[in-house]
């Protein structure tokens, strides 16, 4: 899944227009993957190698040293390239791993982005990582005890749902959801 360019303009004029509307800091972070998971392909490809190494030892014990490393060497080679195609490769990424990297990169984006401000006020980042589908809204402390978990848990929900047909507007429609709540408890000064 991805955003094509009118839909990340689109996902922008809901965040900004969501911005105007409330005095907390409220971000959008939109990735395709959490984590290059490098470990992952290069673990697998030499796990394949092994195993083309053990079969030739196995069934073809004439072939040679050289020719036996050469054959383990390219099977390495082949696989580590197939195997670092991103599909294919979180596929490998056990699902409880891609959930606690893209945990770790929401929390962290939301540390640097919405607490580290500079007016140090309250805030709320919407992160979305596309190849882990995974998606969770960071709050701080004083917007999530005004509005809460079940608000939260109530709009990503909405957002899986929808995100199933309609990617972009399944933004465009979380941002406004998290934007009224934001109105309603820190509402933009006139």
């Amino acid at each position: 899944m991805q955003l094509l360019a009118d839909d990340r303009a689109r996902v922008q004029a809901a965040q900004a227009a969501a911005q105007a509307r409330t005095q907390a800091r409220f971000a959008t972070m939109i990735v395709p993957v959490s984590d290059r998971y490098e470990m992952y392909a290069l673990a697998f490809a030499g796990a394949a190698a092994m195993a083309v190494g053990g079969a030739l030892a196995f069934f073809w014990q004439e072939i040679g040293l050289r020719l036996g490393f050469l054959v383990e060497a390219a099977a390495f080679g082949v696989t580590a390239v197939a195997f670092d195609w991103r599909p294919l490769k979180l596929t490998l990424v056990p699902k409880l791993m891609q959930q606690a990297r893209a945990r770790a990169m929401a929390h962290r984006e939301f540390a640097a982005g919405i607490l580290a401000a500079k007016d140090h006020g309250e805030g709320l980042l919407f992160f979305a990582s596309l190849g882990e589908r995974y998606v969770e809204i960071v709050a701080s402390r004083e917007v999530h005890a005004r509005i809460g978990e079940a608000a939260w848990s109530r709009i990503v929900s909405e957002f899986s749902t929808r995100a199933k047909t309609d990617l972009p507007g399944a933004f465009v429609e979380a941002i406004q959801s998290c934007a009224d709540l934001l109105a309603t408890h820190f509402p933009r000064a006139a």
